[in-house]
């Protein structure tokens, strides 16, 4: 199984490239000269950074690890763009998050996904690529405050449905499908 195992990266970052609507995902890990990205979806991304502090949280309850855990942000926000050349090395299908207590990191791993008629065989060599990241509890932080501001700054939602509205228009099911102004339209009549 091909790993690109970073510990710890210099940086590890989520991003996007595209305008809100059709921005591709991405995670990067950078560090002793190699640059990984792996591409994966918005809502994995939410997710991955919901969970990520769930864990920070849960750790700092159990009052676990000699490393002093950031409640809240500490570290400096990475609000640079991702490093370029943004190539693709795999995309992502399964993640997963564990708590190292004795080197007091967390470890985030992204397995490639496998296709569904592709069904993974533990016998054969082909086995998925992984990207695994040890970070600290502050880079953890920074993580998930960096992905969480990525995923909000997508298409605001309709005030009606909650949809994402688009520039072009919005097809809300709460109008029976009219386009148009929400506050006009709600309205009704003559």
């Amino acid at each position: 199984m091909p790993v690109f195992d970073y510990d710890p990266p210099e940086r590890f970052v989520a991003g996007a490239v595209g305008q809100p609507g059709s921005r591709a995902f991405f995670l990067q890990a950078r560090g002793q000269g190699r640059l990984t990205t792996v591409a994966l979806e918005k809502f994995q991304v939410a997710a991955l950074a919901d969970r990520l502090d769930e864990l920070l949280d849960e750790v700092l309850r159990r009052g676990e690890g000699d490393v002093p855990m950031p409640a809240v942000q500490a570290a400096p926000a990475d609000n640079a763009p991702l490093d370029v050349p943004i190539s693709e090395d795999f995309r992502v299908g399964a993640m997963a998050l564990a708590w190292d207590s004795e080197a007091a990191q967390v470890v985030i791993e992204a397995q490639e996904a496998v296709a569904e008629e592709e069904e993974f065989d533990p016998s054969e060599t082909d086995e998925p690529t992984v990207l695994r990241v040890h970070i600290s509890p502050v880079a953890a932080r920074a993580f998930t405050r960096r992905a969480l501001a990525l995923v909000a700054a997508g298409r605001p939602p309709c005030p009606l449905c909650a949809q994402p509205l688009d520039p072009e228009g919005h097809i809300c099911v709460r109008l029976n499908g009219y386009r148009g102004n929400s506050a006009s339209s709600a309205g009704g009549g003559e």
